[in-house]
């Protein structure tokens, strides 16, 4: 049995590793606070899934930039951070540690 491959996927020197002259791509770079799950707009910072609160890392009155620690929330035991989506300052903070949430609950805002 003879098997021919087109010129672009030769292996080279009769071997080599099965990948040779793969196309890889590369990752695209993850956004700072992609993984936080806070509200995308307006001042409402808002709960990405249920859980419970495990910490509220601001306080009332505190300025925040984009990216800053707001919640961690723990969910299937595993902690989530949630961050500020915007700058401003924290206003309405409506949660406090231990606190069992649902997705979607408002945590503060920043206004």
């Amino acid at each position: 049995l003879e098997v021919s491959l087109p010129g672009g996927l030769a292996l080279g020197n009769g071997g080599g590793s099965a990948d040779a002259g793969a196309i890889r791509k590369k990752p695209k770079p993850r956004k700072r606070g992609a993984h936080a799950g806070a509200a995308a707009s307006g001042d409402a910072v808002t709960a990405p899934m249920q859980g419970t609160v495990v910490k509220v890392a601001v306080e009332e009155g505190q300025t925040v930039v984009v990216g800053d620690l707001v919640v961690v929330l723990e969910a299937m035991k595993m902690e989530n951070p949630v961050t500020a989506h915007k700058e401003g300052v924290i206003t309405g903070l409506s949660v406090e540690a231990g606190a069992a949430i649902t997705q979607g609950t408002v945590l503060a805002e920043i206004k």
